[in-house]
């Protein structure tokens, strides 16, 4: 098949041009209604000597690991082609070899996947940040380098470049459903950040020395240690207490019970309302359930999911060992987008035959379908609407739970469009919630977040004001955090838009309770 031609850029210009290849415009980026969005500011100056800012003066990979000199630049190249033949091997990459050459080999450049990713559109269209451009230039990238071997046009540039460019997509496969031949570009966006990670050691902090080897090491992607843990546990137990009215105590460790239910960290630290509105709905409806102390299944994250197999494989197995050890009939995961993915659909087949995993959100739905706790819908008389996470949505295909649930406990209860499966991502999926370093949020937020923003602002459009406390559930940390940082991006929390879990707003109508969940958040 020949070459794609590119308006913007050429693969040329995009291994030797030596300026940075796209300077932002607030005015060409998509329009958000009521913004009062900060202006774009140019990176320091000095990044460039050590980041890579030659892509769009974003920088995503904070590790310093440009090259000083000619003997480093060598260095980099070799390195990077001994990954890319691993990552066309057979053998050495096992895992996602075929679906990775499938969509290498046979897309047909109709570009139908570009106006389904919502960084591009956001971003005034322009052709660096299109699913099809990063694939692209790694399919040129390969054959530039047929045999393993290095030939005239790949440039040291090129490969700085293209891993900064796969950390311009949220791994939200939006473009893979939109695609009539189903190429799967958020998967060569994936294998080109797993090359980098497993052969070079390049990866954002936060995903990797922070994020996944903490988890191993301490119990937590934080870092947070089970100890550290504790205190966050005891605050949850006040929150429990206030509503319930009486003392409570949070079930951990307890072996031999029907559900180990496991919840991001995230939650434990910036929404501890939605472990304890699960918590108290467990209890009401008479659930045998129990948290987990050890590490690290104490955190429903998997960073590997998003850029390392080695990562994704030693968390997933350490997740099914404290499972085990516990001897509960099922895991049951609470609200993370990619712990869903990683959980139900990839870590699965290491413990079929051990226990079941499942999703809370079929669980809920059926304690509120069968009435297991009294509920008065009439108490969440106030704007609503759901956010679709793309791990739970696009991935798992769990779908109609969510919306069944505020449908039945929220009368002003409304559809963001498009929705369900079409749903526009938060932003910070593929690990760009938690990429928080040098001036990446101003990224996630700005082009990344910004047509979930729209859509928001779109579907309270009626309900505008600083009056009425509008809600967005989102089933997911990561998309709640990354929502909520949007919207004060954007100066539309001014509006009293929040986003919070489903938990907190099913708990807030259930009768006789002593405080409402939503008050004391």
């Amino acid at each position: 098949m020949p070459e794609y031609i590119f308006n913007f850029i050429s693969f040329e210009e995009f291994c030797e041009v030596e300026k940075r290849i796209l300077r932002l415009r607030l005015s060409e980026l998509s329009h958000v209604p009521f913004s009062e969005e900060p202006e774009l500011q140019e990176p320091n100056p000095e990044w460039s000597e050590k980041y890579v800012t030659e892509l769009d003066g974003y920088i995503a990979i904070d590790e310093p690991w440009k090259p000083q000199s000619e003997e480093e630049e060598k260095e980099l190249v070799e390195r990077f082609l001994s990954g890319l033949r691993k990552l066309l091997d057979r053998e050495a990459n096992w895992t996602f070899l075929q679906p990775l050459m499938l969509s290498l080999e046979y897309c047909a450049r109709c570009q139908t996947c570009s106006e389904a990713c919502p960084i591009y559109v956001s971003s005034g269209r322009k052709e660096i940040y299109s699913p099809l451009f990063r694939s692209e230039m790694f399919r040129k990238i390969i054959r530039e380098t047929k045999g393993g071997k290095r030939r005239g046009r790949l440039t040291v540039k090129a490969i700085l470049r293209l891993a900064e460019l796969a950390y311009r997509c949220t791994l939200c496969r939006r473009c893979t459903l939109a695609c009539p031949l189903g190429i799967d570009n958020g998967l060569i966006t994936r294998e080109i950040r797993k090359l980098f990670s497993q052969e070079m050691g390049i990866a954002p902090s936060s995903l990797h020395m922070q994020g996944s080897v903490q988890q191993l090491v301490d119990g937590t992607s934080v870092g947070f240690t089970p100890i550290v843990m504790e205190d966050f546990v005891r605050e949850i137990e006040f929150m429990v207490s206030q509503v319930l009215g009486r003392r409570y105590y949070l079930p951990v460790d307890v072996k031999g019970v029907d559900i180990l239910l496991i919840h991001s960290v995230a939650d434990y630290i910036h929404h501890p309302e939605t472990i304890a509105a699960m918590a108290i709905i467990f209890e009401m409806a008479g659930y045998e359930w129990t948290l987990s102390s050890k590490a690290p299944a104490l955190d429903a994250v998997n960073y590997g999911m998003w850029y390392d197999d080695i990562q994704l494989a030693r968390i997933a197995l350490s997740h099914v060992k404290v499972a085990s050890e516990l001897d509960v009939e099922r895991i049951v995961v609470g609200e993370s987008g990619h712990a869903h993915s990683t959980l139900l659909t990839t870590s699965e087949r290491f413990f079929v035959e051990l226990f079941s995993v499942e999703s809370y959100l079929p669980l809920l739905w059926k304690i509120v379908r069968r009435r297991e706790i009294k509920f008065d819908a009439d108490l969440n008389d106030f704007p609503v609407t759901l956010h679709d996470p793309c791990y739970i949505t696009r991935f798992t295909g769990i779908v109609k739970p969510q919306r069944d649930i505020l449908k039945d406990v929220c009368p002003q209860f409304r559809e963001m469009k498009p929705s369900g499966v079409k749903n526009y991502c938060c932003g910070g999926g593929g690990g760009l919630a938690v990429i928080n370093t040098m001036n990446f949020p101003d990224f996630r937020a700005r082009i990344a977040s910004r047509l979930k923003v729209k859509q928001i602002v779109d579907a309270f459009n009626s309900d505008v004001s600083e009056k009425v406390q509008k809600y967005v559930c989102a089933p997911c940390s990561n998309c709640k955090m990354t929502i909520n940082h949007a919207l004060k991006h954007f100066g539309l929390n001014r509006f009293n838009m929040k986003c919070v879990g489903i938990p907190e707003i099913v708990l807030n109508c259930v009768e006789n309770v002593e405080k409402k969940i939503l008050s004391i958040v």
